[in-house]
């Protein structure tokens, strides 16, 4: 579809089902004097805490932290293998049950024993510190899944090659990084007597020792997070090869979708914070998931200079949690799930994740058609999740 611009023009949508209280609060960030207009809002964008999930802002000498979010780095990664589904187990419980042991998933799971530290992966390159209850968070949560969308997948593409995907973030370190920046940011506005239309707008001015200190724990952050996920794909390797006796890494993909980077638009250097959106650089590839028991899609970007080289990085929620409780069955979830290696005895605690809380995936891929090319279409065998 053709995107859409607001009345006032502050906002540019590609979503053809959009709620207008997430075009309300677009319009509400893009108000901000640094913001660069129009805003772009994605296929799957839906309201989100102080800006909308989904959305792709541009500033100018200022960056809104609770707008990058508290998972800072969240994302997805995905391997390529040389396995076909003939290599798989008919049976894949086993191998659920493998990856369940090698992945810990949960609010604050992390692993008990470390063989792989974090700092030595990825050396902390952050200005104000971390403490040792926070150094011990990062140590025991590195390869680690965490909760609520966060999920291990196992597909098959049109071809039938195997693919090993999963979606995760900086887990608790980002969390807490994240809330004490933000924290600094609405103290700023309060100190500096700033209105605010939203208190999660609260910014920081780049020049400003708090504006320094953010950015160097977010590309820490940002870098953990992807080492983080590289870290599970070692371990879901492993235990895909402990069924199959072989296989062999062909391609590799890692993208964040919550996060931020400097770069060069509409010739000038601005600050792109994509809250719940990939970078789409010609060329460039990257995942976007469906929900469970759908679809999802490998991706190669196409350079829209009007979502500053952006798409969705989902199929965007469609209900809250809370709604998907409410309306949404578990014999409807365990009907969408057939079929498929799953944390079924948990069906109860994953309702909020049903498909139907979600939007359609395909129609969030046609109405992108002009911002991403889809490479392979990935369909799951088995989904692991995460959950209390």
């Amino acid at each position: 579809m053709s995107p859409i611009l607001s009345d006032d023009k502050s906002v540019l949508s590609w979503a053809s089902t959009l709620e207008p209280e997430a075009m309300a609060q677009a319009r509400v960030t893009a108000s901000m004097p640094f913001v660069v207009k129009p805003l772009a809002l994605m296929p799957d964008a839906h309201v989100g805490k102080g800006s909308t999930v989904g959305s792709v802002i541009a500033t100018e000498a200022a960056i809104i932290p609770a707008a990058v979010g508290v998972d800072i780095g969240c994302g997805m990664a995905a391997v390529e293998t040389t396995l076909t589904s003939h290599d798989l187990p008919d049976d894949l419980s086993h191998l659920h049950d493998l990856i369940r042991a090698a992945v810990p998933a949960g609010v604050g799971k992390g692993h008990e024993d470390r063989e792989v530290d974090a700092f030595a992966e990825v050396p902390y390159s952050g200005t104000t510190g971390l403490t040792d209850r926070q150094m011990g968070t990062a140590r025991a949560q590195f390869g680690s899944l965490g909760s609520g969308n966060h999920f291990v997948e196992v597909c098959l593409d049109e071809r039938d090659r195997v693919w090993v995907v999963l979606h995760s973030g900086s887990r608790g370190i980002g969390n807490q990084l994240a809330m004490k920046h933000i924290a600094k940011a609405q103290g700023l506005m309060k100190q500096w007597f700033i209105s605010l239309p939203d208190p999660d707008l609260a910014y920081l001015p780049q020049g400003t020792p708090e504006f320094d200190a953010y950015v160097a724990d977010l590309l820490w952050a940002q870098a953990y997070a992807r080492g983080n996920r590289d870290q599970m794909l070692t371990l879901v390797l492993d235990a895909v090869e402990q069924v199959t006796r072989t296989g062999i890494e062909s391609s590799r993909v890692n993208c964040h979708h919550n996060f931020t980077q400097l770069e060069h638009h509409r010739n000038r250097d601005l600050w792109i914070t994509r809250k719940g959106a990939i970078g789409a650089r010609a060329g460039q590839r990257g995942l976007i998931p469906g929900s469970m028991g759908t679809r999802s899609y490998v991706v190669e970007g196409l350079g829209s200079a009007a979502s500053y080289e952006s798409c969705s990085h989902g199929a965007g929620r469609r209900l809250s949690r809370t709604a998907a409780k409410k309306t949404l069955s578990v014999d409807s979830l365990r009907a969408a799930m057939e079929g498929r290696a799953w944390n079924s005895a948990e069906a109860g605690d994953l309702v909020d994740e049903h498909p139907s809380a979600y939007k359609d995936i395909d129609q969030v891929m046609e109405d992108q058609r002009d911002l991403v090319r889809p490479l392979h279409t990935l369909t799951q065998v088995l989904n692991y999740k995460g959950t209390m």
